[in-house]
């Protein structure tokens, strides 16, 4: 399992950066349905029984096809959110978000009794679960996460990383909203030395 990138502050938008180019050499983790298994497992929108379970399950290019929904359903988010970051979202773009309402109207969510925590009160509590049936049971969490980042997140702070080659989204955070780097890791180091190289070329001429 390859590492995914979580740079987003938001898993909206790190769906959208499961494609990326990282080492100036573009990467898809979702380019086939053992990468799909792969990211919803590290995104934590699935357990990893449920997963072993659509994994043995699946009928074959199953997973695959369900990935092929997964990669449209990132392309057309993608398309929403660079239409709209850099401005709060209105009322009026509420007709755009309605292949999401559609997603998400397929999903098998239903509430059980489960046993409380050790310490607590109550002998049981109540929780959220959901019936992962098929490989298409996988759209839906990822639909939710993009739900609840287009109902929590002021799109006046949605930024693209100022690396030239890079791709990445980010949800601003930081005070002052001053984030300019996917992360200071790679991008704003590597801008740094191009300033330093930059300044030192400066001085010798």
């Amino acid at each position: 399992m390859t590492s995914a990138i979580f740079v987003g502050d938001a898993l909206g938008l790190d769906f959208l950066n499961s494609v990326a180019t990282p080492l100036d050499t573009p990467v898809d983790w979702i380019a086939d349905g053992e990468g799909l298994l792969d990211w919803v497992e590290q995104a934590r929108l699935a357990p990893s029984e449920a997963l072993a379970s659509i994994r043995k399950q699946a009928l074959p290019g199953e997973l695959d096809r369900t990935a092929d929904q997964a990669r449209r359903l990132r392309e057309w988010f993608r398309g929403f959110v660079r239409e709209h970051m850099g401005r709060r979202l209105a009322a009026e773009d509420f007709a755009e978000l309605e292949p999401l309402n559609r997603l998400l109207e397929r999903d098998e969510v239903f509430t059980r009794i489960t046993r409380a925590a050790k310490g607590t009160d109550m002998p049981f509590e109540l929780e959220a679960a959901r019936k992962w049936r098929t490989p298409e049971a996988l759209l839906p969490p990822i639909g939710e996460a993009l739900a609840r980042f287009v109902c929590s997140e002021d799109f006046s702070h949605v930024k693209a990383c100022e690396g030239p080659a890079c791709t990445l989204l980010f949800a601003d955070h930081t005070r002052g909203h001053r984030r300019r780097w996917c992360s200071m890791a790679q991008c704003g180091n590597r801008a740094k030395q191009a300033a330093h190289r930059h300044r030192i070329k400066a001085h010798h001429d």
